[in-house]
């Protein structure tokens, strides 16, 4: 069974970070690619950044500039960096992992942005 356990969700300002981590049960180098997710109450979730095994990477057109993926395949963790936190960025923060086989998920942390 692979499990992914995200941390580092919590009540934070307007303008405020954040460090989201998530740490997997099996190497991180087997997944083709790693992802983050949010959904927001009373919304679908939505994909937010996305990293591949080859190092590319890609964000939804609202993180830009402000969100950072990276993953550590020595510690088998995914990380996100979130900087000027906006309400709008209020949420339940999943990772993923996708290989050849299936999508692994994780449970969740919360992300909640105050004003």
């Amino acid at each position: 069974q692979v499990l992914l356990v995200e941390s580092g969700g919590g009540l934070v300002l307007v303008g405020g970070s954040l460090t989201l981590s998530c740490v997997v049960s099996k190497r991180t180098s087997s997944c083709d690619d790693m992802a983050w997710y949010r959904q927001a109450p009373g919304k679908e979730r939505e994909w937010v950044a996305r990293i591949y095994k080859s190092g590319n990477i890609r964000y939804r057109d609202s993180v830009e500039g402000r969100f950072t993926i990276s993953r550590d395949n020595a510690k088998n963790t995914l990380y996100l960096q979130l900087n000027s936190l906006t309400p709008d960025d209020t949420a339940v923060y999943t990772c993923r992992c996708a290989d050849a086989i299936r999508n692994y998920w994780g449970q969740g942390t919360q992300v909640t942005v105050s004003s």
